[in-house]
């Protein structure tokens, strides 16, 4: 998955998890440079190695790798990595997407982009969804509370 600097998605590309890193890193950087050419800087984690660099800078994206600070103990964000975190932890509040129960990798990916269409729309709208753990709307009262005078 790409995602831009708001964790809105550019691209996103579903495989198998036996497809190693950098096929997958070469094809999404295909993919983004085809679609969107103006993307100049990407950052990938360490499990991209210099095949996604090379071909990166032949489309002429400049790929960094973020590394962890060695001296950080404990859970600590990985600067410009926590951006793409965020984008995976808003997709599993789409709950067809915390299981994997897809046969086609282009059905995952489809979902992937319903679920951030929907994301995208809430955040230009502002609107929210109540849910069961928050107040009662201001149409409602509780069973137990006296009625308005």
């Amino acid at each position: 998955m790409a995602t831009d600097v708001l964790g809105l998605l550019i691209a996103v590309i579903v495989v198998a998890a036996s497809v190693h890193d950098n096929a997958v890193g070469i094809a999404l950087l295909d993919r983004v440079a085809a679609d969107n050419p103006s993307v100049t800087k990407g950052w990938v984690d360490a499990g991209f190695k210099n095949a996604v660099i090379d071909h990166g800078a032949a489309l002429c994206i400049d790929i960094e790798v973020v590394q962890r600070d060695p001296g950080s103990k404990g859970f600590t964000p990985a600067p410009k990595r926590w951006i793409a975190e965020q984008t995976f932890g808003t997709l599993m509040l789409h709950r067809r997407l915390a299981r994997d129960c897809e046969t086609l990798p282009a059905s995952s990916a489809s979902m992937i982009l319903w679920s951030m269409t929907d994301v995208m729309t809430r955040r230009l709208t502002g609107a929210t969804t109540p849910t069961w753990r928050g107040p009662p709307s201001a149409g409602t009262r509780a069973p137990d509370a006296p009625p308005h005078a």
